[in-house]
């Protein structure tokens, strides 16, 4: 029988969580796994949600369990396995049908497939999903992308699962095809850029200055009563203070450090090259998590060259500086990853409201912070200005860009690794140099390649006398 309202196919750990949220919201699912115990273990855990939960065999038996117009969520790893599953599902739809990919997809691989169906295939869309296990379950930030009537059609359930701010829901449109993974890549690399400095931070007080995991804990659950509370700093305080179960030791202490990943924060990364968008806080947090990964070679590094002093003299730095330094930074990661975001929407004509979109991640997302709502409002009261020269921003800045600077310069004199604050210390002192240096870049492009140049007094000379030109 034909009653359920959307399907999902992929019941790994998001997939279910996401299936059992929109069966607690009181809609009516059919799912479907590769593995067929998969699926009916997930049913059997399902509890009282059972009832609105039809488990099938067989991709025939999810397609004929979903009332026409059928939805259905693909919560499979991103790339071929979309793909595949794509082409298994299309001979079984109607006009009409949507298929909807809501996993880590590159947008470029979402505009690929909303052109397909745009040449006779399922209706499709493509949203970015964030917040995690917890996300899933309880309620994630889910930014869409594709047709606007498509959207239209599935956003009473969308919105129902996802996160509320205030009571309202953190889901919304982005624009067509692509938008909506797009905005979700950006999301994660600023989430790349956040972990990253707040690792600096934490290398800070440890390295620096002696404080153990469990004072480290407590630092961490202080910053999140204040103007950095995010849930972050949030984690970062539950790590710092969790206890190792076999030997009792701080389990922060315990931990290799090497970072993995999954390349989201690196597709950000390419594509800000791409449309020449300077996001230089993200690429220095995408850079050291590759360093870290280069354990063995770090490891010769020390021996060969001794390591770094390390520890400040006492006094040097205080949490209270820490805790500003990490304020400017974070402020000029985000103008960062809002203005490539405003690129894209010239770049491929999208509507990318940067409001709602820093509505949308004010709860469910894993960047989720208090700063968020300040930020909805400068961006809806200055459109098109750089997020850190909308006067309350600016403000902010004014008054914690000197403990930036204190922190950056003394880290470097002492070999604290501090890359992606180091990069917002850069950007910053840029986006407010009026008269910089790349006169000389231009001189020396005129000189080797005879590029030319604008001229400050106006004249009509471009090239410099150097070559013959003038």
């Amino acid at each position: 029988m034909s009653n359920a309202e959307i399907g999902l196919i992929g019941l790994g750990t998001m997939g279910a969580m996401l299936a059992l949220n929109i069966a607690e919201k009181g809609f009516p699912i059919a799912v479907w796994n590769r593995t067929t115990a998969t699926t009916h273990s997930f049913f059997a855990g399902a509890g009282e949600l059972a009832q609105r939960i039809t488990p099938t065999d067989t991709l025939t038996d999810l397609v004929a369990a979903i009332k026409p117009p059928r939805a259905i969520i693909l919560m499979v790893p991103a790339g071929p396995a979309v793909d595949e599953q794509i082409a298994a599902l299309t001979p079984l739809l109607s006009p009409g049908d949507m298929i909807i990919d809501a996993g880590n997809a590159n947008f470029h691989d979402t505009d690929r497939r909303a052109a397909d169906t745009a040449k006779g295939g399922p209706r499709f869309l493509g949203i970015g999903v964030s917040g995690g296990e917890e996300g899933a379950r309880h309620g994630p930030s889910i930014m869409g992308g594709g047709q606007r009537e498509d959207w239209d059609r599935v956003a009473p359930i969308l919105r129902a699962i996802s996160a509320k701010y205030e009571g309202e829901p953190c889901a919304t449109y982005m624009g067509p095809a692509g938008a909506g993974h797009f905005v979700k890549a950006v999301h994660n690399g600023i989430e790349y850029a956040d972990m990253q400095m707040i690792a600096e931070v934490y290398g800070a007080l440890r390295d620096g200055m002696g404080m153990s995991a469990t004072a480290i804990a407590e630092v961490f659950r202080r910053w999140n009563t204040g103007p950095l509370q995010s849930y972050l700093i949030e984690i970062s305080g539950e790590v710092a203070a969790a206890a190792d179960p076999l030997t009792g030791k701080p389990m922060l202490d315990l931990i290799l450090d090497r970072a993995g990943q999954k390349g989201t924060g690196r597709w950000t990364v390419i594509e800000a090259q791409q449309l020449a968008a300077p996001v230089t806080v993200i690429e220095a947090a995408v850079a050291a998590r590759n360093l870290s990964a280069r354990l063995a070679e770090r490891q010769i590094g020390e021996a060969t060259f001794g390591p770094a002093p390390q520890h400040l003299a006492p006094g040097a730095l205080t949490v209270d500086t820490l805790q500003q330094a990490l304020m400017a930074g974070k402020i000029l990661c985000y103008a960062q990853g809002f203005a490539m975001i405003q690129d894209a929407a010239k770049a491929f004509d999208w509507p990318l409201p940067l409001p709602d979109i820093a509505r949308v991640w004010r709860e469910g997302c894993i960047i989720r912070s208090a700063m968020l709502n300040d930020m909805a409002s400068a961006l809806s009261a200055h459109p098109g200005q750089n997020l850190m020269l909308a006067p309350a921003f600016t403000e902010r800045l004014k008054a914690t860009h000197g403990a930036l600077r204190e922190t950056v310069a003394l880290a470097a004199r002492q070999g604290l690794p501090m890359p992606a604050l180091s990069a917002g210390l850069a950007y910053f002192d840029i986006m407010r140099t009026a008269r910089s240096t790349a006169n000389m870049i231009q001189g020396q492009r005129d000189f080797f390649g005879a590029h030319g140049f604008d001229r400050t007094d106006g004249a009509d000379h471009h090239h410099g006398p150097w070559g013959g030109h003038f």
